[in-house]
């Protein structure tokens, strides 16, 4: 399908766009927006730079010898976890919910662009600052802390991605059932919630009763975050690494079945 476009004299004349341009213009304007909405920037840029200050206090009263870890590393592996939370999920929840009631989305499915774009061009602003931040909090890291270089940088890469993929398509999910941009600051607490407590963001999933430990094996990032923590340690055996994609794939593959099935591109009125 091809883009009409206005010349000088008023005629329209077609002009296919590839899917790199159409990504890119999507991305290039919801970038603006949201450099324009200060209450966005601030959770992107202060909060998880704030939150690893705060975890590092509380990882003093852990035995994280148990874990294989330092504090440090340990604040550094929740810091990137909770840096793809707030920059990507947060984020995300509250700009499909606001460009779906400004009429933007159902406007952008008349053109060319088709639905998977129009969800990943809405996206990429955010994943392109949480990469920005986490190879930051990297030299950071190996710079300031003096902590190791990530033994195992493919591991790492991975794990980041299938949390991008997780955390974007959840996000499509539950903007679904959000009514408002407002109440977006609740629909995503759950998945916050579960997440630092659940995932090994705040508290090492290692150092967890094995009861609990099982279940919190389930969760949407733990898989992601095992892979991440590997990337940074590697201590992680085959077996685990292959459960932990496993499980991270699994879910990137129902989100995606379900923002197929259930998200909104109309108005919740």
């Amino acid at each position: 399908m091809a883009a009409t476009v206005l010349d000088g004299t008023g005629a329209g004349t077609a002009r296919r766009t590839t899917v790199a341009q159409r990504l890119t213009a999507l991305g290039r304007a919801e970038l603006i927006l949201l450099l324009r909405n200060r209450t966005a920037l601030f959770m992107a840029l202060a909060m998880p730079l704030a939150l690893v200050l705060t975890m590092q206090a509380s990882l003093k009263e852990m035995d994280l010898g148990k874990a294989g870890m330092s504090i440090a590393e340990a604040a550094v592996i929740g810091g990137t976890g909770f840096i793809l939370l707030l920059v990507v999920h947060v984020n995300l929840v509250s700009a499909y919910v606001a460009r779906r009631e400004e009429l933007v989305l159902k406007r952008l499915r008349t053109g060319e662009v088709s639905d998977r774009e129009i969800l990943a061009g809405t996206a990429l602003p955010s994943v392109g600052l949480a990469l920005v931040q986490i190879g930051l909090l990297l030299v950071a890291a190996v710079a300031f802390l003096d902590l190791r270089a990530p033994q195992r940088p493919d591991l790492l890469l991975a794990g980041v991605v299938l949390a991008l993929a997780v955390l974007a398509s959840l996000a499509a999910l539950i903007s679904a059932w959000t009514r408002t941009v407002e109440s977006s600051q609740l629909t995503v607490m759950p998945m916050l919630m579960i997440s630092s407590i659940g995932s090994g963001l705040f508290v090492p999933v290692e150092l967890m009763p094995d009861n609990i430990r099982a279940v919190a094996e389930l969760l949407p990032m733990t898989g992601a975050m095992t892979l991440i923590r590997d990337g940074w340690l590697g201590v992680s055996d085959g077996k685990d690494l292959l459960g932990a994609a496993l499980t991270a794939l699994a879910w990137v593959a129902l989100s995606v079945f379900a923002v197929n099935r259930w998200f909104r591109w109309e108005p919740r009125r």
